[in-house]
């Protein structure tokens, strides 16, 4: 008998290890299916494990109240819900919440069954960064929280990209919003605005190490402060000149021609600039970031002042916050969301991941599995929240 016995207990161990393993594998699965689907992967078995989990979802448009006027939103709401209703605001973008990427990261999130409210930020779709901007988040992440056919449990999650990540987090620590925020997730934003600046002006990270920033971070800090470099006649002129150009820099991700065209553009309405504000935008159109940004600094820290626009020059949220970064990233250094989880760590829990995987808010470079393994596990703990 003993050897039955001992065999039946052997089967026994076994049979429960390989359903742990189950289970295991099962709270990764939706982590999994997500990295996949943002990633693009087609055929076969990445096809299938694409769409576990997931199912139809619909969409409409807007409007949520806040103290700075109506913002425009959208509602992706699935046909069967299974997770949390996430507030997602997108960065400095003058596509705002009709950027094909942003639209791309929500379908995927309301596949999974997350209800996924949009956020658009007019001061954003400027390129400026303002205080009103946390505002407009605890604003609407009050409204979504109210509102049962929204958030059945009266709480959401925030969720922000690039400058919107931090503003995010800012906004998860105002007293208002205590019991209503699950967890805040920050996908390559900053901790502290001035750190961020300094670095695009000077090429240097908050670490000491240098990185030749990305030239569109130093041009959003020029048309910031463009009245304070140029006399008040050449401000809306060098401003037009700038957004022209960063439309032809988002044009360069899917449409080569146009943004060619509009490149030239560009440097058509330099040729017709006064000076100084002819030298600064051919220092744009030149990318020349070494010139630049010293040029810039003085001006920068001015308006990075606020302790609105930077999270630990605020109050500190007390729910999960989940910091994802590309440790590759030239517009806001991925060293940031390491200081910022490390401030963050005597007030809440923390995720920090660092991944090559990303660059400085989207998913796209080439996947090694023990990359793809850790963000399987971060996406998988936060969809789990």
């Amino acid at each position: 008998m003993r050897p039955r016995t001992r065999r039946v207990t052997l089967l026994s161990v076994l049979g429960g290890l390989l359903l742990l393993a189950l289970l295991v594998v099962a709270g990764y699965l939706r982590g999994l299916s997500l990295v996949v689907r943002a990633s693009g992967m087609k055929g076969g078995a990445a096809e299938r494990i694409a769409r576990w989990g997931t199912g139809p979802f619909s969409v409409e448009d807007a409007r949520i109240p806040s103290r700075h006027g109506p913002l425009r939103a959208r509602v992706f709401r699935p046909e069967h819900l299974h997770g949390r209703t996430v507030l997602l605001t997108p960065g400095v973008h003058a596509d705002g919440i009709d950027e094909p990427r942003l639209v791309a990261f929500a379908r995927n999130l309301a596949a999974g069954g997350l209800t996924v409210i949009t956020l658009e930020l007019p001061d954003l779709l400027r390129y400026q960064l303002t205080p009103r901007e946390p505002d407009m988040i605890e604003d609407a992440a009050l409204w979504v929280s109210s509102r049962p056919e929204l958030a059945p449990e009266g709480r959401v999650g925030l969720m922000g990209i690039s400058f919107a990540g931090g503003l995010s987090v800012v906004a998860a620590g105002r007293p208002s919003l205590a019991g209503r925020v699950a967890f805040t997730f920050s996908l390559g934003g900053h901790g502290d605005l001035s750190r961020v600046l300094s670095f695009l002006c000077t090429g240097v990270q908050p670490d000491g190490q240098p990185r030749r920033p990305h030239d569109y971070g130093v041009v959003i800090i020029l048309l910031n402060v463009a009245g304070q470099v140029v006399p008040p006649e050449q401000v809306e002129p060098l401003r037009a000149a700038l957004l022209t150009f960063l439309r032809a820099s988002h044009l360069a991700i899917h449409d080569t021609p146009r943004a060619n065209e509009t490149f030239a553009e560009a440097r058509r309405m330099q040729s017709r600039l006064p000076e100084p504000a002819a030298t600064f935008m051919r220092l744009v159109n030149d990318r020349d970031v070494a010139a630049l940004g010293p040029l810039l600094l003085p001006h920068a820290k001015g308006f990075a002042d606020d302790p609105a626009l930077s999270p630990e020059r605020s109050a500190a949220p007390r729910t999960p916050v989940y910091l994802l970064h590309g440790t590759d990233d030239t517009v806001i250094p991925a060293v940031e969301s390491t200081l910022l989880a490390r401030w963050l760590e005597p007030h809440t829990g923390v995720h920090l991941l660092l991944s090559p995987l990303i660059s400085h808010a989207e998913l796209d470079r080439r996947m090694r599995l023990s990359d793809v393994w850790r963000l399987v596990a971060f996406w998988s703990a936060l969809l789990g929240e």
